[in-house]
């Protein structure tokens, strides 16, 4: 059974309409240990000692933030700079991650054609996430894609909200028991992928099936 730690970091959570219910979810979890950075850290000051024995107890770490400037809340930054030292994370000797899983789950304020070559912001959620992606993979660890939600500023359908808080749950619960497919999810482009396939034969979605898929 893996054991899953989930970083949450969301600085205005009174005005949160999503992340704070999928940390909720999190926290329920008997194999998720849920931290809230804010919470945890109101000064700024990261416990480095602390930080780095959680993420040796853990097997899947995950980002849980919304998507800031193309990036995550400040204090995830933070994190990566103390926590992920040399020695530790990686170099010759830091091989303390190898082989932990590791992703973002975040809510985007835009629409998900936005988020294309085609789209305002030029690129994907996971191409702007490259920074991330190449952070894993230094410190030997399996990259997955972000799990999304998109046009989340616009979220007000609690029907919708629940739907992808039930798909978190899920990607959760398949991680613990190692029913995801690893090698194949790393190939996509958001982790929603890997739990919502749409049917060949059905080019039509209900309503209800649209909300679970965002």
């Amino acid at each position: 059974m893996k054991k899953i730690l989930v970083l949450f970091a969301h600085p205005a959570q009174e005005r949160s309409q999503v992340n704070v219910e999928l940390a909720k979810a999190a926290k329920k979890l008997s194999f998720v240990t849920l931290v809230d950075l804010y919470a945890e850290y109101p000064t700024g000051f990261i416990d480095v000692d602390l930080e780095q024995k959680r993420l040796l107890k853990h097997d899947v770490i995950i980002f849980l933030h919304p998507f800031y400037w193309y990036s995550t809340p400040p204090i995830l930054k933070l994190w990566q700079d103390m926590v992920l030292e040399y020695g530790f994370a990686y170099g010759a000797e830091g091989t303390k991650l190898k082989n932990k899983i590791f992703f973002s789950t975040l809510s985007a304020g835009g629409p998900q054609k936005a988020y294309t070559d085609k789209g305002y912001n030029h690129f994907t959620i996971r191409q702007l996430l490259a920074p991330l992606e190449q952070t894993a993979l230094l410190c030997g660890m399996k990259y997955l894609p972000p799990f999304v939600l998109y046009s989340a500023l616009k979220a007000y359908d609690k029907n919708l909200i629940a739907g992808h808080v039930e798909n978190w749950s899920n990607v959760l619960e398949a991680l613990k028991e190692e029913r995801l497919p690893i090698g194949p999810a790393c190939k996509l482009e958001t982790l929603n992928e890997a739990i919502y396939k749409p049917s060949k034969s059905n080019s039509t979605q209900s309503h209800s099936t649209k909300r679970k898929r965002a």
